[in-house]
């Protein structure tokens, strides 16, 4: 199983090097960013110092969306981080997240998302490109520096609609699911019957992210993983369901987290059970993350991709990677 890690550009620059640096070291495959507009640094920029501090790693958004930035300009700037990174770039966009509420927008239709991604593709073909979509527009568009390199596009998905699009679309989906067999296998049922309809000979792979912390202090875990487990009753109440959440507390979590970045639904998160965090995310010692990883082996899952939470996220990374490690030791 192939690994990778999700930062958000909260350190300064010459951290995040160091944090990018260690993390090739531990053996991980890929590297994501988040592209959060107010909430964290520029993507694109903390993505070509990690293009320059790594060798080995793909490296990526995740993820971007087709609101905050027009799809040509996407297209330029993961062009561009292929041409810098020798070829290991991954472009990661979705319909966008909480966050676009701070600047006034919603996230995008699907509709507007699958042309997005088709008028990316056609820009890095060389093809001139017109197009008159919901949310942009190409008239005689046209990129002059081919990037000359396949760049893949991974779709982050949730919601039956969207996985089903990134079946039929996407060269990766990126999974945003929870960690509990339930739901994962809910979202590669869907993820399959959108590379059914596209006639695929086989769904695209799929990494899991699994948000959270490893500790052995499991108090200190779980504090650090409930507000992303808030995050699922506002965003995919589906799986809250699935993961046995009561529709009165998913009730009471969509009234007080209203929007913003997942880390500020601490208030909100105060009502889940405990158990429900551990469904949604890592939230205990290195037995609880290594049985996440059989579980996710088990349901044909591709990749992991751990996204660190709470006071020391080097940690859950280096646990993480422990984890993996042993876990293909026993396979």
């Amino acid at each position: 199983m192939r690994t990778g890690v999700t930062l958000q550009g909260v350190d300064p620059p010459a951290d995040f090097e160091e944090m990018v640096t260690e993390i090739e070291t531990l053996g991980y495959d890929n590297l994501w960013l988040t592209d959060s507009s107010l909430h964290a640094r520029n993507c694109w920029a903390y993505l070509t110092l990690a293009a320059r501090q790594t060798s080995r790693m793909t490296i990526g958004t995740a993820v971007t969306n087709p609101v905050t930035r027009h799809p040509a300009i996407t297209a330029v700037a993961a062009a561009t981080l292929a041409e810098i990174s020798g070829g290991r770039a991954i472009l990661g966009i979705g319909a966008g997240d909480r966050p676009l509420l701070s600047l006034g927008y919603t996230p995008a239709r699907l509709a507007t998302l699958e042309a997005s991604i088709g008028a990316i593709r056609a820009l890095w073909s060389g093809a001139t490109v017109e197009a008159d979509e919901p949310g942009f527009a190409l008239h005689d568009a046209h990129y002059r520096f081919p990037p000359g390199l396949d760049i893949p596009v991974w779709v982050s998905a949730t919601g039956p609609r969207t996985l089903e699009l990134a079946g039929r679309v996407a060269d990766g989906v990126i999974l945003l699911a929870g960690l509990h067999p339930d739901g994962i296998s809910f979202a590669l049922e869907h993820i399959n019957r959108g590379a059914e309809a596209a006639s695929r000979s086989e769904r695209p792979p799929v990494t899991v992210f699994a948000y959270g912390a490893i500790d052995d202090d499991e108090e200190a875990a779980i504090a650090a993983a409930r507000t992303i487990a808030a995050w699922f009753p506002q965003t995919a109440p589906v799986h809250c369901r699935l993961a046995g959440l009561s529709q009165e507390i998913i009730d009471q979590v969509r009234g007080s987290y209203a929007g913003g970045e997942f880390q500020e639904a601490a208030r909100a998160a105060e009502a889940l059970p405990v158990e429900f965090v551990k469904r949604m995310a890592l939230a205990g010692g290195r037995d609880e993350a290594r049985q996440h990883l059989r579980d996710l082996a088990g349901l044909g899952v591709d990749s992991v991709t751990v996204f660190p939470l709470g006071a020391d996220r080097m940690a859950t990374i280096r646990a993480f990677a422990d984890c993996v490690a042993a876990e293909t030791a026993m396979a």
